[in-house]
């Protein structure tokens, strides 16, 4: 441990010395531990949590649970030697904590008491275990796993090798259930037996699990009724990505075990919360209209199992919302609020929600207690780091963990939130990115850093973002735009269907409305300018680098070049006929219009590409086709393939490569430095 900390160290230096400026090195960046996950006991008394830390001796993130009893300082729970400990759940008496984890006999669920001690597995399935839930009396446990190969797929490969045919290599996924006997388990202190003619008495074993579903579907996810007499399943033809449009509800009785479809719906129908009483649940629908959802909102339902009825509710949200939890007060639901999370309190006799006042500017989950009013919420306020709080809705919330003491002493930049007009008088917020010794007198390189989605958003945050290191660049003196260009989520549904079939080109103009929004100030060098964005981020880089000349570089991370191209190739080709509203086939002209490639013989500037060898999402050949376009013209253009990858680098190593590789791009081309290799000593 000393000697792999000694060669962190020197790595570390040798790594300062070349990020000139830099009081941080990628290195410690990357290594940040993040909390997430927050999840009370039903008795209220315990908060769990995960913590995500870099393990670069293997080149993954490891995920460990955390336990605070009673707002006391956390303890770490588990320790799974090799990969990760997730989907943290209380038993319903709340005296033990199962996880998921694979400790090399495939994925299993694993109980550990909450006063710590070894885990135990029980469950052994053969085929690993996708997803679990307990039933509420916490005497079974209802799980989601693939199924295995059968006979006759193990026989066409044995005789032809391995091949697939698109659209078909998918194996579905059904439910099972398993019966757990707590008595015994507490009887056995954890202790499970073992098929060795040695016998431990008293030990556990693991009785089998009995099949829930049959049929050709796949199960896509599930909630066990808070009276434990029912269970609703969404259903899908399979488990592939765009077979979520044509999900269904069923409903088991697990009395009888029959099964019910409840709502089928030409679109994604998806259960997401039942009625404390079990009489009700919420569910998410685009009811007939499955190709508007990726910029239209979210629709919420409520289904009343006597009636057999369902009703629309919070209409008054013009956000796509997500769900919390039901309680005995209320539906509690979440929705961007431009940059800040809207949390919501809605009633659900009649439908409407009204906005709680809350003591942070981003709250991710809020977790409720099922048996007294206790929570446990994660979120920041824009300068800080996620910390996990405990409390109620209505008292003040206590911090559990310190994830921003990692930052204390770390020289964070400052962010503004600022706005302007846009080419056709759209308003567009962004984050301005600023060096705390800022000197509005002064002139400074831009860097322009664009999300991907279209629908994400950008916030304040101390610690941004990704792949590109721009706490770095501040700190060597530039200053950073990241644009919530339309399509962006937080400004409601019209903005969001703003780049309907204007896709690029609206993009385009709110990012340059906000460069020249910028120049008008005085404080930038519209000399040097850079531009660089991830995915859709990466899209609108691209056609930035066949569309303008205002900038000295560009970065084009995992883009699309040319929509034909991306429609034929994609895992999502829905997302493309429902922004242009057309195929190629049906109209090429807006095919041509949007598309970077459409206008190569105008590019000028050096653009690097960085791309996934295996993305599904905007698959390579839209690198190779703008590579091969500027190369062709000669433009300064390099291709940088991260091996093994897909739409996310998502290995702490070759994330640091990336971060590397735009470093000297832009250093190069809009700092005037030398290009330099990656240090390896």
């Amino acid at each position: 441990m000393k000697i792999r900390l000694f060669i962190l160290s020197c790595l570390a230096a040798v790594t300062l010395l070349g990020q000139k400026n830099a009081s941080i090195t990628f290195e410690q960046w990357l290594s940040l531990k993040q909390a997430g996950a927050p999840l009370v006991s039903p008795d209220g008394k315990y908060i769990l949590y995960t913590v995500t830390s870099t393990d670069w001796a293997n080149n993954g993130y490891d995920s460990e649970i955390w336990l605070s009893k009673d707002g006391a300082a956390p303890v770490q729970l588990t320790r799974t030697i090799k990969g990760s400990s997730s989907a943290a759940a209380f038993t319903p008496d709340s005296k033990y904590v199962s996880f998921l984890a694979d400790r090399g006999d495939k994925t299993q669920v694993y109980l550990i008491a909450v006063n710590g001690g070894e885990a135990m597995a029980i469950t052994k399935d053969e085929d690993g275990i996708a997803a679990y839930d307990w039933s509420p009396d916490g005497k079974q446990i209802a799980y989601t796993k693939a199924e295995p190969d059968s006979k006759k797929d193990k026989t066409i490969k044995e005789r032809y090798g391995a091949f697939a045919v698109e659209g078909d290599e998918y194996k579905l996924s059904h439910l099972w259930l398993l019966n757990v006997n707590m008595d015994s388990i507490a009887l056995a202190g954890l202790y499970p037996c073992y098929a060795s003619k040695e016998k431990t008495n008293p030990c556990y074993t693991i009785p089998a699990a009995k099949r829930l579903t049959e049929g050709n579907f796949t199960v896509a996810g599930f909630l066990w009724s808070p009276d434990g007499k029912y269970i609703l399943y969404n259903r899908q033809p399979d488990p592939l990505i765009n077979s979520s449009l044509h999900s269904d509800i069923a409903m088991i009785d697990m009395n009888t075990r029959k099964t019910e479809i409840l709502v089928a719906n030409p679109s994604t129908d998806a259960a997401v919360e039942w009625s404390p009483k079990s009489d009700a649940f919420v569910y998410r629908s685009s009811v007939n209209d499955s190709i508007t959802n990726f910029f239209t909102n979210s629709r919420l339902f409520i289904y009343t199992l006597a009636t057999k009825q369902s009703r629309e509710i919070a209409q008054d949200i013009d956000e796509n919302k997500g769900v919390y939890a039901w309680t005995e007060k209320g539906i509690f639901l979440s929705a961007a609020l431009k940059m800040k999370t809207g949390v919501y309190k809605l009633d659900p006799a009649t439908g409407k929600s009204e906005l709680l006042k809350l003591p942070l500017d981003n709250t991710g989950n809020i977790s409720f207690s099922k048996k007294t009013g206790a929570i446990a919420v994660i979120g920041r306020n824009f300068d800080e780091l996620p910390e996990v709080y405990a409390g109620t809705l209505e008292s003040n919330w206590k911090k559990i963990t310190a994830m921003n003491a990692q930052i204390q002493n770390w020289n964070t930049p400052v962010n503004e939130i600022v706005d302007w007009k846009s080419t056709d008088g759209a308003t567009i917020e962004g984050v301005l990115i600023k060096p705390k010794n800022f000197d509005p007198a002064k002139k400074y390189p831009l860097l322009v850093v664009i999300h991907g989605g279209p629908t994400g958003t950008d916030r304040p945050e101390p610690t941004p973002t990704y792949v590109y290191p721009i706490m770095q660049w501040v700190e060597k003196g530039a200053v950073v735009l990241r644009v919530n260009y339309r399509g962006s989520a937080g400004y409601g549904e019209k903005f969001r269907s703003l780049n309907v079939r204007n896709l690029g080109i609206g993009d385009m103009w709110d990012v340059m409305s906000g460069v020249q929004s910028l120049a008008k100030k005085g404080f930038i060098d519209t000399s040097r300018m850079g531009c660089m964005g991830w995915s859709q981020g990466g899209y609108i880089s691209a056609f930035l680098t066949t569309n303008t000349k205002a900038f000295k570089a560009i970065s084009v991370g995992a883009g699309i070049s040319n929509w034909v191209t991306y429609y034929v190739s994609t895992d999502i080709t829905p997302f493309t006929r429902q922004y242009l509203k057309a195929t190629p086939w049906q109209d090429k002209d807006i095919y041509l219009k949007t598309s970077p490639m459409t206008n190569i013989n105008q590019a000028s500037t050096p653009t690097l590409i960085q791309h996934g060898e295996f993305d599904r999402r905007v698959p390579i050949q839209n690198a190779y086709e703008l590579y091969r376009g500027l190369q062709d013209r000669n433009i300064p253009s390099k291709l940088i393939v991260y091996k093994g990858f897909g739409h996310g680098i998502t290995k702490p190593k070759e994330r640091l490569a990336a971060i590397w590789h735009n470093w000297n791009w832009f250093n190069h081309y809009v700092f005037g430095e030398k290009m330099e290799e990656l240090p390896f000593e």
